[in-house]
């Protein structure tokens, strides 16, 4: 049995979901809304959907469509996914969730009212890399977590005109990229943060357009994290325990197949007195045979049509957003 899609937004994350979902073995898109027929003609012509709607309202009023895919600016997804949840629909809606923590509970509040699966759309949290990595570390083989270093930065060469840079549309680098770093950090320390300070830098369109900051958790890990659009860097992800780390070369949009991660471990203990050395890291691979965003629709269809749980749960996306809006506040980015 497969789940029947419809997408609201047509820019360039909509594109790879359609694309990706073509893989899927259990969803199908049926069709594309946007503000403008002729661009949702286009779109749905391009990738040989059945339908296309020049409104998002016409699309959610088709009784063919189960779940909605949000792909919209941040600042319109409380509206949109509130819609749609409303018109008895399921919805993943792209990460961040919302412009706010409070319009994300109130998303999760209709979708409860309504019966509906809401799930944000973290689609590396659906390749089974991060599993692993998380398996990893709690099979103990780095000891006990002490430091997560993550970052998630590039270059965005138009600034004119892009949904990164409008403060109005919730854009910044915390929402766009920071993200990410945010929920890798709390689903490996597996708490919420106590202490939570950033710093940043604000374009002259308003928003954050790089920003640093460090996380401390009530276990004793500490997390460090740098994002940015329109700086470059490195964008791994490292684990660090007593006994050694884990580095993720690349953990937001992992490949398909040989997705890597290696680990540095200390050898076991020895009697004499020399100083153990951490064996020259090892690496390893994961293959998903299914692209990241096949694998995040073939994870909701699982929450929709199997009652399983989400791959990203209420509380983590409610987590996320509540230090997102702190993150802000704190570089001096307005939060609705």
């Amino acid at each position: 049995m497969k789940l029947h899609w419809g997408i609201l937004g047509t820019g360039n994350i909509a594109r790879q979901f359609v694309e990706g979902v073509a893989h899927a073995h259990r969803g199908r898109v049926l069709a594309v809304a946007s503000r403008d027929p002729r661009t949702a003609g286009d779109f749905a012509a391009q990738f040989n959907l059945d339908r296309s709607y020049g409104s998002y309202d016409a699309l959610l009023d088709d009784p063919a469509v189960e779940a909605v895919y949000v792909s919209l600016p941040n600042s319109l997804h409380h509206e949109w996914t509130i819609k749609a949840l409303q018109a008895g629909k399921h919805v993943l809606c792209e990460k961040p969730i919302a412009a706010s923590a409070q319009q994300a509970q109130e998303m999760f509040d209709t979708a409860q009212r309504c019966g509906g699966v809401l799930m944000e759309g973290f689609m590396y949290r659906c390749h089974p890399l991060t599993q692993r990595v998380l398996e990893t570390v709690r099979s103990g083989v780095i000891g006990p977590v002490r430091l997560i270093r993550t970052s998630f930065c590039f270059r965005a060469r138009q600034t004119q005109g892009n949904i990164r840079f409008s403060a109005a549309l919730a854009g910044g680098s915390l929402m766009d990229v920071g993200c990410y770093c945010l929920s890798l950090s709390r689903l490996v320390a597996g708490c919420e943060p106590d202490q939570a300070h950033a710093t940043g830098h604000l374009h002259e369109s308003g928003v954050d357009d790089y920003a640093a900051g460090t996380l401390r958790f009530p276990n004793g890990i500490l997390a460090s994290f740098a994002c940015g659009i329109s700086v470059q860097c490195d964008n791994a992800a490292y684990i660090c325990g007593e006994e050694g780390y884990i580095k993720v070369p690349v953990p937001w949009k992992p490949p398909v197949n040989q997705a890597r991660y290696l680990i540095a471990a200390l050898p076991p203990p020895r009697q004499d007195p020399v100083p153990r050395v951490p064996a020259p890291p090892r690496e390893f691979e994961v293959d998903a045979h299914l692209p990241l965003y096949a694998l995040e629709a073939d994870d909701f269809a699982a929450a929709v049509l199997d009652g399983a749980a989400p791959a990203v749960s209420r509380q983590d996306t409610l987590g996320n957003m509540r230090l997102l809006d702190e993150l802000r506040r704190q570089v001096g980015v307005p939060v609705p």
